[in-house]
């Protein structure tokens, strides 16, 4: 679970309760037979999100929730299908050069925003510039780097990205630094979506994209309502529209899907098996593969963690099977890597650490630290990491490494990660 920088849990599959088009009309009678109005709405509602989104400005996507409700509202040049593979959304096509160093996006003609206005080449470099520029501290713009130039840009350092350009209003050039395969999925990420070169200065509130989706409005820390687009590219959604519902208990997040008022629901991987013991609620069940990483990052550049016998003791001091056999109901793959098992890249002969405390206690005794240190162990306030959190702090205590938990909303501790603290 612990690496020189990171260690993790691999999940190979996620368990949802999910209602697909095939099985929404049903349940959705179920709910009226109940006494609620589920059977006269169109909309689904969802609560797979325990927290708020960060915002709803791509460039400001650094988080999941906010990455799952960008992506309902804008595209990027390429999108991932269910089964990861990149293809094509706002670019029709793209050529490559032979030497891999230059693209060609080709865009789709008549693409519109939500505002009516035309989707044009010159919209791809104002989203692309506006990310890297350091005055917009978008958090995360490490995905558009290979691009050439970009680095410089967002150090401050280049007036512009010189791999950049808009040929004409359809054809976007870009130049890389270094010949990079990926490049496209790496144009997949919400924060690569694309927005018009015009903004207000409240977008994050009032985003205006290319998507399936429309915002209609968003109560903070309660829900976020779409309209579906009527006129998008590859097809107006099914349903009128959907409610992103932010549930931050989990318990209540199921008794509002069990009265039918929550049609999508995240079952967390220790609560499954009780969703599978009736026929009734296995019947609403869906698993499909996730490549959801649990790790806990170490900050190396300070303190014992600057020791990488410390960080090897940490990995033999946590018993990483437990804690996905009991505490997430055994629903993955120990990682021996942050490159999960389902994706090209992985090296299937590479072993994770060995639960062995006698050697956690060599390695912190080599390194100085025979009695152990105090160190902060942060999280967000999320019940399934926090019960996580605990069984590492109590393996840690074992080989004498004191750890206190920090709990903190999830922006403050992203905040205080990317700050270093």
């Amino acid at each position: 679970m612990w690496r020189r920088r990171a260690g993790a849990l691999q999940h190979g599959s996620a368990m949802s309760l999910a209602r697909s088009r095939s099985a929404f009309v049903a349940l959705l009678v179920l709910a009226a037979c109940r006494g609620g109005d589920a059977a006269h709405r169109r909309t689904l509602v969802d609560a797979r999100d325990h927290y708020d989104p960060k915002s709803l400005d791509p460039a400001l996507s650094t988080d999941v929730p906010t990455g799952r409700a960008v992506s309902y509202l804008f595209d990027g040049l390429t999108r991932f299908s269910p089964d990861a593979k990149v293809g094509p959304a706002l670019a029709a096509r793209w050529e490559v050069s032979p030497d891999g160093l230059t693209y060609l996006f080709h865009l789709r003609s008549g693409v519109r925003f939500h505002d009516g206005t035309l989707l044009h080449a010159s919209d791809v470099v104002h989203s692309f510039t506006r990310v890297l520029d350091p005055a917009n501290k978008s958090g995360r713009p490490w995905p558009l780097y290979p691009i050439a130039g970009a680095r410089q840009f967002a150090a401050g350092k280049s007036p512009t990205v010189s791999g950049l350009s808009a040929i004409n209003d359809s054809t976007v050039r870009i130049t890389l630094d270094t010949a990079l395969a990926i490049f496209p999925k790496l144009l997949a990420m919400p924060v690569a979506s694309v927005v018009p070169a015009k903004i207000s200065p409240d977008f994050g509130e009032h985003p205006i994209g290319t998507g399936a989706w429309t915002l209609v409005s968003w109560q903070h820390d309660d829900f976020v309502l779409l309209a579906r687009n009527a006129e998008y590219f590859s097809g107006a959604p099914k349903l009128d529209s959907l409610m992103i519902r932010i549930i931050p208990e989990p318990s209540t997040a199921v008794a509002e899907f069990e009265s039918g008022n929550v049609d999508l629901l995240y079952v967390p991987e220790a609560d499954a098996p009780r969703w599978e013991q009736t026929d009734e609620k296995k019947a609403l069940l869906t698993s499909a593969p996730a490549l959801r990483l649990w790790y806990v990052a170490l900050n190396t550049t300070r303190g014992p963690l600057k020791d990488v016998r410390v960080r090897q003791a940490l990995n033999h001091a946590v018993d990483v099977r437990t804690i996905l056999d009991r505490l997430l109901g055994g629903r993955g793959h120990l990682a021996a890597g942050v490159i999960p098992p389902s994706l090209d890249g992985a090296d299937p002969d590479r072993a994770p650490y060995a639960y062995d405390t006698a050697a956690a206690k060599k390695l912190l005794t080599s390194a100085g630290y025979a009695k152990g240190f105090d160190i902060e162990l942060w999280l967000p306030q999320d019940p399934t990491f926090a019960r996580v959190a605990e069984s590492i702090q109590s393996y840690l205590a074992a080989v004498g490494v004191r750890a206190k938990i920090v709990q903190r909303e999830s922006a403050a501790a992203r905040e205080a990660s990317r700050n270093g603290q």
